[in-house]
């Protein structure tokens, strides 16, 4: 093992695999590679505290004290033009080739591009980097309007940051729900009336046809019905699409991500992928999901790290969520596609309930809004493989967890899932 492990991507998956790698006693090289020139960072708070707080600080994954004193060579502001896979190299941007025993992929998401005329304009800007947030955090402390593009979660927790500092926000979302199939409809109409109570103006159903501007900066978003809607500042939050392209050229196999088996390893065994861009068989539903989630990036780093110490653990981890848009704490564990039945719990006026959603009489997953409990005690029933009824979800918090206490005593073996 003397050229080590090179990874790329200094995102949350990059830096937990660098620090497991270490954690499982691997005693090779280590290089983590970031195409920013920032100390790796914890990106929730961007389309939070960072850009409503002129003060507010990035917040380091890791204190440079741990790269150094975990023998990790970071190497920031270095891009990777392309991957030889038969000579187990990379081929620097600018010049120079760098050999590896084993790579890891952690190359993420990147925002999808805005088909629209005017969407060149400045002052039309998207969130995925610390430097994206620190051109809206700019911007937006000079513009009254602004018009957000889409209505999934960064768009929401940035829709509600902005109103929360006064300014006049519109959401325009072109299917007819907040979203998506993020969270069940119930879910996403709280969120709504939530946000509308606050002075955020939501516009479902609705798409833009075009975007004008003055002197090269936009100045309105145009609606296919005509509506003009002013903006000094436009932000587009519409999906994120792998960023796949050095595995792609490399030979990978690839199908919205790369494709890794339950190991973490690509279809050439010494490249691993994990975070947002990979593709893979989930466990718990059959079906092919690429996540994009902290939990999610962290969970597979570790598994990675394993893997390639000479491990043969398959990725089992609980899947889950969080978002916070305003006043609400969004928690998800499990994922909730091909539910048919659902159960309430707790009290919408109150801004505090639970969603269990049922296959059958399997619990598939659990939505929160300001119930942290229900979440924690979601995750612990979803790991152990417990459904409870719904009778005993009605009975309340103590009584799931009475029930899952009786079911993990005649299941011990559950306990650590």
């Amino acid at each position: 093992m003397k050229n080590g492990v090179v990874i790329v991507g200094a995102g949350h998956a990059g830096v937990q695999a660098a620090a497991s790698l270490r954690e499982e006693a691997y005693d090779g090289p280590v290089i983590l590679i970031g195409d920013e020139t920032d100390l790796p960072y914890h990106k929730p708070p961007l389309s939070k505290t960072f850009i409503k707080d002129t003060e507010a600080k990035p917040q380091p994954l890791r204190g440079e004290a741990f790269y150094t004193g975990s023998a990790v060579d970071f190497r920031p502001g270095v891009r990777i033009n392309r991957i030889d896979t038969g000579n187990r190299s990379l081929e620097i941007a600018g010049g120079g080739a760098l050999a590896f025993d084993h790579l890891i992929l952690a190359t993420g998401s990147r925002p999808r591009m805005l088909p629209l005329p005017g969407s060149d304009l400045s002052g039309v800007l998207s969130l995925r980097s610390l430097n994206d947030a620190r051109l809206i955090r700019e911007l937006s402390a000079r513009s009254d309007d602004v018009v957000i593009l889409g209505g999934g979660f960064i768009g929401l927790e940035i829709a509600a940051t902005l109103r929360a500092a006064g300014r006049t926000v519109t959401v325009v979302e072109a299917v007819d729900r907040l979203l998506g199939r993020a969270v069940a409809p119930v879910v996403a109409s709280h969120v709504r009336q939530r946000l509308e109570a606050t002075g955020v103006r939501i516009l479902t159903g609705t798409s833009i046809a075009r975007l004008e501007g003055e002197n090269g900066h936009v100045s309105a978003a145009v609606t296919s019905t005509g509506e003009r809607l002013p903006a000094r500042m436009v932000i587009v939050g519409i999906g994120a699409v792998p960023n796949v392209e050095l595995a792609e050229s490399a030979g990978l196999a690839t199908a919205n991500g790369i494709r890794v088996d339950h190991q973490m390893r690509s279809s050439v065994p010494e490249v691993l992928a994990i975070g947002d861009a990979a593709s893979y068989r989930h466990w718990f539903t059959g079906a092919d999901v690429r996540l994009e989630s902290v939990q999610n990036a962290t969970d597979q780093a570790r598994l990675a790290a394993r893997t390639i110490v000479g491990h043969a653990d398959d990725y089992s981890a609980v899947p889950w969520f969080w978002s916070d848009i305003g006043d609400m704490k969004l928690q998800m564990v499990g994922l909730t596609a091909g539910g048919d039945s659902h159960v309430v719990l707790g009290d919408l006026p109150d801004n505090k309930f639970s969603i269990y959603h049922y296959s059958g009489d399997r619990l598939l997953g659990i939505e929160s809004v300001n119930r942290p409990g229900d979440h924690m005690l979601g995750r612990k029933m979803l790991g152990a493989g417990f459904s409870p009824t719904p009778e005993t979800i009605a009975a309340g918090p103590d009584g799931l967890k009475a029930a899952l206490a009786a079911f993990l005593e005649k299941e011990p073996s559950r306990a650590a899932g």
